[in-house]
């Protein structure tokens, strides 16, 4: 499994539109076969970053998504609608594996 992390950096007065954002991608990722853990907006502290976390069987699952949703109609909608509120100012992934109870996994980095 690979956990897709999300950190956006938002314009603190869209809030509202990237929160919309956020719920028209959530179907999107479950309808490719992942599995959204969910958008994470401002509370207490920072007022200007958003994260999100889904997961994929595989990380070829999850660049099989990412090759789907170029060419899906739903998802070229969402990615304009980002484009047109400019709710987002910028964003970085990163990919993560869970750490479950039993006998330890191998390693990428041997140390």
């Amino acid at each position: 499994m690979v956990t897709c992390y999300l950190r956006y950096v938002l314009d603190p007065c869209k809030l509202k539109e990237f929160e919309h954002y956020g719920k028209l991608w959530i179907p999107l990722v479950e309808r490719f076969g992942g599995q959204h853990h969910g958008y994470f907006l401002p509370s207490e502290g920072a007022n200007n970053i958003a994260l999100a976390l889904f997961s994929f069987p595989s990380l070829a699952d999850y660049e099989r998504y990412r090759q789907q949703s170029l060419a899906d109609p739903e998802c070229q909608a969402a990615f304009r609608y980002a484009e047109e509120t400019r709710c987002i100012l910028s964003y970085e992934r990163s990919f993560f594996r869970p750490v479950f109870g039993g006998a330890p996994a191998a390693t990428l980095i041997d140390c």
